[in-house]
């Protein structure tokens, strides 16, 4: 696949999709900006992608510190004026309680996975309104749909992405930026590796990538898979809530 960005940012760069992502987009030419937390495996990340042809620019930043992921990326956009903006990073650090018993897991989630988003996308948005050009992923969740038994905190987070990406679409076309939201389903990463509940249609990070970057080039405005879990969600979405309580054991 032949893709038109030529100046990337993927945060959450360092693993699972995110990592997928840099290395299928690395090529002669592309600029890359990596963010993650675990240095080592960002750097091997990087590494990999130079190798590749790309020029990377890697920074160990967690999304929710404002201030140092701003300096980062618009000093990123000055040199390199950002085309495609995936705003990756997310964690699930639920319990089996859902957290209830631990609500620091709930404001932990929350802040990466929304506030996270919020503060990837503030720093450039207005910049890609003003080139009128760009497109901006966030990553959502099929587990945004429906309120599942499992990771309360997690799928409520994606819920908030899910809905807030799909409206800002409608606002950010006038200003020539696309939004796509990306809802995977069960994807093998560190997230979920050790996960106690069954996990139907896993795909690898490789297979999800591949998903993900035809949506992009195309602007789809969401971008799910895979096709029997995302049926699944749709099919209980349509249930009255009473009967997929009962179907979830509630």
């Amino acid at each position: 696949m032949t893709s038109t960005f030529a100046s990337i940012v993927i945060t959450g760069a360092s693993s699972g999709i995110g990592e997928a992502l840099a290395l299928d987009y690395a090529r002669p030419g592309v600029a890359l900006a990596l963010s993650g937390r675990d240095p080592e495996r960002l750097k091997a990340v990087a590494d990999a992608c130079r190798a590749k042809g790309a020029s990377v620019d890697e920074a160990q930043i967690d999304v929710v510190d404002r201030a140092a992921l701003a300096l980062w990326l618009t000093r990123f956009d000055d040199a390199h004026p950002v085309d495609l903006l995936i705003a990756n990073a997310g964690l699930s650090v639920d319990n089996g309680l859902s957290s209830l018993d631990d609500f620091s897991r709930v404001r932990q989630t929350m802040a990466v996975n929304v506030d996270g988003v919020f503060n990837t996308v503030e720093p450039l948005v207005g910049r890609m309104m003003a080139r009128r050009r760009g497109q901006i992923a966030v990553m959502a969740s099929l587990a945004s749909f429906i309120g599942l038994p499992q990771a309360a905190s997690y799928n409520a987070s994606k819920a908030a992405i899910r809905v807030w990406g799909e409206s800002i679409r409608y606002v950010l076309k006038k200003h020539g930026v696309g939004v796509s939201v990306i809802c995977p389903g069960f994807v093998s990463t560190r997230i979920n590796a050790n996960a106690s509940f069954k996990m139907p249609f896993l795909m690898s990070p490789a297979e999800a990538s591949a998903i993900i970057r035809r949506g992009l080039e195309r602007n789809k405005a969401r971008i799910a898979f895979p096709i029997p879990t995302k049926t699944a969600v749709w099919l209980g979405g349509l249930l009255p809530g009473g009967w997929t309580a009962r179907l979830m054991g509630a």
